[in-house]
């Protein structure tokens, strides 16, 4: 297991996060998973021993359950991990149950610790946007809760660019803890993230940690064009994370996986995975799994080795038009490009 730096921060953390979305199956989240203490303490175990230090959950997931869960699994060897949570989403009936008021974040880290059983949390990340909330008591919070030892670091996750940006400048005007990282979807089926967040991301030094970096199981390997999905799978028209515009190109993908797959003998969701972590400022994927073959499955990603012609071909199947002002800069801005510009603009330039 290969251990990266996490944005500027001195903190390290694996290639590959173990998320627990799928601890609990509670309300709306039994779609995802409805693993119990027991499966988890194993799933727990099976990361640890692949050399997995960073744990993913959030306050509303099942209810808070997935919080409960990794806190008890996780108890006695909370020394020896990192843990990451999440708040932002509603949570409660009330009208403070949601949003990134100094209220809310502070309650809410209070309840995450007690759930997670724990004294501190090492990140703290904003689940999502809050446009009615200053950004300034947001941010305020945050630099509170990290000054009184609750919380070690801060992260973000589902900004736009120039949100994210405008709360960078706001943390660096008045002095309070900065984001280290940005939790966002990225794959080779959505590479939106390369238009914006992955620039910004070079350009600030953050981190990255991916979540869903299969799709949601659209690049698996199961879902083929004329092939019938396995009995319980959702049909494409029910993904809304992530929405799928273009039938064809995610079917022209997946073949393009499962032909490399084939070559390495392992599966297309390997190399979707192994694919992101060779990706310009991509520090960890966030992977959640339903079964222990699953995740066995996907922590082997964490070895493979694609080739430089592999990476062309699953670049170029996947790749998606320059949108605007991109394609304007790589035709009259090519003499003056960072190294995060280059990120997205390289493979467009003239000659």
């Amino acid at each position: 297991m290969e251990y990266r730096r996490l944005g500027r921060s001195g903190l390290r953390v694996s290639t590959i996060t173990m998320g627990t979305m799928t601890f609990g199956g509670q309300g709306g989240f039994a779609a995802v998973g409805n693993t119990d203490v027991a499966q988890a303490r194993r799933q727990v175990d099976l990361a640890l021993d692949a050399g997995v230090n960073l744990f993913d959950t959030a306050d509303v997931y099942s209810d808070g359950l997935s919080e409960e869960i990794t806190g008890e699994v996780l108890e006695g060897r909370r020394d020896d991990v990192l843990l990451a949570t999440k708040a932002r989403m509603v949570v409660g009936a009330g009208p403070n149950d949601g949003g990134a008021s100094r209220y809310h974040l502070v309650r809410s880290a209070e309840r995450s610790l007690k759930r997670l059983r724990t004294e501190h949390i090492d990140l703290y990340q904003i689940h999502e946007w809050d446009g009615q909330t200053p950004l300034e008591e947001t941010l305020e919070a945050l630099d509170t809760l990290v000054r009184s030892g609750k919380v070690r670091y801060v992260g973000v996750s589902n900004y736009a660019g120039w949100q994210l940006m405008k709360a960078l400048a706001v943390s660096d005007a008045h002095g309070y803890q900065r984001y280290v990282s940005q939790q966002i979807h990225y794959t080779l089926q959505s590479r939106d993230a390369e238009d914006e967040l992955i620039p910004l991301t070079l350009d600030q030094d953050l981190g990255v940690l991916v979540w869903s970096p299969l799709a949601g199981g659209l690049l698996s390997g199961k879902y083929r064009r004329d092939v019938t999905a396995p009995a319980g799978s959702r049909h494409l028209g029910e993904w809304s994370e992530p929405p799928v515009h273009d039938e064809g190109k995610l079917y022209d993908t997946v073949d393009v996986l499962v032909e490399v797959g084939a070559a390495h003998g392992v599966s297309a969701a390997q190399v979707a995975l192994a694919w992101l972590l060779g990706r310009a400022g991509v520090t960890s994927v966030v992977i959640g799994a339903r079964t222990e073959d699953q995740l066995v499955d996907n922590l082997a990603a964490a070895d493979l080795v694609l080739t430089e012609e592999e990476r062309a071909r699953l670049d170029a199947v996947s790749a998606v038009p320059l949108r605007y002002p991109h394609w304007h800069q790589a035709a009259t801005a090519a003499d003056r490009l960072s190294p995060a510009d280059l990120s997205l603009l390289a493979p467009h330039l003239p000659g």
